[in-house]
């Protein structure tokens, strides 16, 4: 298994539907049109969208030969006023709906009961005990950016990866 193809198989996760967590993406229900890998050269401002980024990888070594790689994934939000269908640019109702859209995206990323691997992707999501808080939401101050016509956060989490003999 390879770190360099961490972001992407995290996105391909939260992509995923039919296992018995919420279903992100609109085509199959979800509140969010796009969930990315990367961050775009020109990302659009006008659809809900998740864009999977990674601020850290860390090498750490668990034992003389052996490796577990540890991610730390960083997901840029962004959701559009007016998205929602009941009460297109109410502020109060757009900021309750990306909360519940952010609530859905925890529950993915908690995982199913009894498997933290996401499908099988890593070792563990989520769930590294004694880091920092295992999923942390940053929500951007919605008089900065709703009257530019949307609404912003950041979640961050860590995964550690598949361990590598060395």
């Amino acid at each position: 298994m390879s770190t360099a193809d961490a972001v992407i198989r995290e996105a391909a996760w939260l992509s995923t539907s039919g296992d018995g967590l919420p279903g992100l993406l609109s085509e199959v229900g979800g509140p969010w049109d796009i969930i990315n890998a990367y961050w775009s050269r020109t990302p659009s401002y006008r659809i809900n969208g998740i864009y999977v980024l990674r601020s850290q990888l860390a090498d750490v070594r668990i034992s003389n030969q052996r490796k577990r790689p540890a991610h730390k994934f960083r997901l840029k939000l962004i959701w559009i006023v007016g998205s929602t269908t009941t009460s297109a640019g109410i502020a109060e109702t757009e900021q309750l709906a990306f909360d519940v859209a952010v609530n859905l995206l925890i529950h993915r990323i908690r995982g199913t009961l009894g498997d933290k691997t996401h499908g099988g992707a890593f070792l563990s999501v989520g769930e590294t005990p004694g880091r920092n808080p295992e999923i942390i939401v940053d929500f951007d101050p919605p008089e900065t950016t709703i009257d530019r016509g949307f609404l912003s956060g950041t979640v961050v989490y860590s995964a550690d990866d598949l361990e590598d003999v060395i």
